[in-house]
């Protein structure tokens, strides 16, 4: 169910994953399709985050290349990397008395050296960056005066501010009322319909039928299949991966696989 894409400027091959001596997945090929929204799902400890980890060089691998534009991860100058790559990691704490302004700014850093200091440029970007975010108005304020679905947009606002034509999030959902979820999730497909490939992983199965291009499903530290929403989101693969026996029907508003729990003492026909 894997389609692999000539086009894809992120991939991993042979990949094994590790904290201290303690394996987390291996064997893992992967590819995230150029201009794609890809989402990984799994159960939870399924080794999601790992891998984004080390699609992010966050994590090195201890088999393994994950390869950019053609070029290991490894080898790339740091800066360089973060004008390409951004990440929104899975719990960001920010600087204990700092503004939801000077936090996004610090997107900017990459773009700075000693003969580029800060400029209109970068005043520009950091405007548009809170603006695509709705936070604004909150430039002035302390970034821990914020509500969760505030503070996650201005972690999102300053890896826009990054500028990169890749950016991962690492379950942006999280600690999200089902609003705030939607909202974050409608603000990265419009990321992506900008021109962006972004990379989420994601708990709601359902949201990554609904908002990825592309889905990777993860158990066990194995990637089970990878494709288009369409194929992945059965029901025989929702079974053997999460362990629910459910039905998929198509969702009324967007005609998107939509995953449905039998109900109690119920055998649903599979999809």
């Amino acid at each position: 169910m894997e389609h692999a894409s000539e086009h894809a400027r992120l991939t991993g091959t042979g990949l094994t994953l590790a904290y201290d001596k303690r394996v987390i997945a291996e064997d893992l090929d992967v590819t995230v399709p150029d201009g794609s929204f890809t989402v990984i799902v799994g159960p939870n400890a399924c080794g999601k985050s790992t891998l984004l980890r080390a699609l992010a060089r966050i994590l090195r691998p201890s088999a393994g290349t994950v390869v950019l534009d053609g070029r290991p991860i490894a080898d790339w100058p740091a800066k360089k990397l973060a004008r390409t790559l951004g990440l929104l990691p899975q719990s960001s704490i920010a600087p204990e008395g700092i503004t939801v302004a000077d936090l996004v700014s610090r997107g900017r850093y990459p773009h700075q050296s000693l003969l580029r200091q800060w400029s209109r440029e970068d005043e520009r970007v950091v405007a548009e960056s809170m603006a695509a975010t709705g936070v604004q108005d909150l430039a002035g304020r302390h970034v821990d005066e914020l509500s969760g679905g505030q503070r996650q947009r201005v972690w999102i606002a300053m890896a826009l501010a990054q500028q990169t034509p890749l950016l991962l999030l690492d379950e942006p959902t999280t600690y999200l009322d089902i609003a705030h979820q939607i909202e974050v999730l409608d603000l990265c497909a419009g990321l992506h319909e900008e021109g962006r490939t972004v990379v989420a992983v994601l708990h709601d199965l359902n949201h990554a039928a609904r908002y990825a291009t592309h889905i990777i499903a993860m158990r066990d530290g194995r990637i089970v299949a990878a494709g288009e929403p369409s194929e992945v989101v059965t029901a025989d693969l929702v079974e053997r991966v999460f362990g629910l026996p459910c039905r998929v029907i198509d969702c009324p508003e967007t005609g998107t696989p939509l995953v449905v729990p039998a109900a109690r003492g119920r055998v649903p026909a599979l999809r």
